[in-house]
């Protein structure tokens, strides 16, 4: 199994040194207009790190952006198969150790100016994951964050 627990600390450790240069709306890409999400954006000389909140302030999902990904994708992992701003894309498996009821699915999307976004998702239950990724499949990224900081 991907070990998304090993991965997510380390970009949040990455994100927590970091300090915001640009606006989310600069950098994140496009949220669903109706989808009641927000950005909470960190970035750092090299990457971003964008995390959509909920309303309520849980995270629907989050984004590391840089010119390579911590995660590597394990094909015994795949899930759900998906599009992201007409990218196809597979959705990964993931565990969290600390909470294994939690439905966790990672992926990978290559953007333009040889960068990567990681991306994952953690849900609860089965519906709140396919609500998060279809959430998910509706972004669209901005031509402007695609370039490197």
């Amino acid at each position: 199994m991907n070990r998304l627990f090993l991965t997510l600390p380390c970009l949040l450790a990455m994100a927590g040194a970091a300090h915001a240069q640009s606006s989310p709306d600069s950098v994140c890409p496009q949220l669903p207009a109706d989808s009641g999400l927000s950005w909470e954006h960190k970035s750092t000389r090299t990457s971003d790190f964008c995390r959509a909140l909920r309303a309520d302030g849980s995270e629907a999902f989050g984004l590391f952006i840089a010119a390579e990904s911590p995660f590597k994708p394990n094909r015994g992992n795949r899930a759900e198969q998906a599009s992201i701003d007409g990218r196809p894309i597979h959705w990964y498996r993931s565990e969290i150790a600390a909470q294994p009821k939690v439905q966790a699915r990672e992926t990978l999307i290559e953007l333009p100016g040889g960068r990567v976004a990681h991306m994952w998702v953690q849900a609860p239950s089965e519906p709140q994951l396919a609500e998060a990724l279809s959430q998910a499949a509706q972004l669209r990224f901005r031509t402007a964050q695609l370039s490197s900081n």
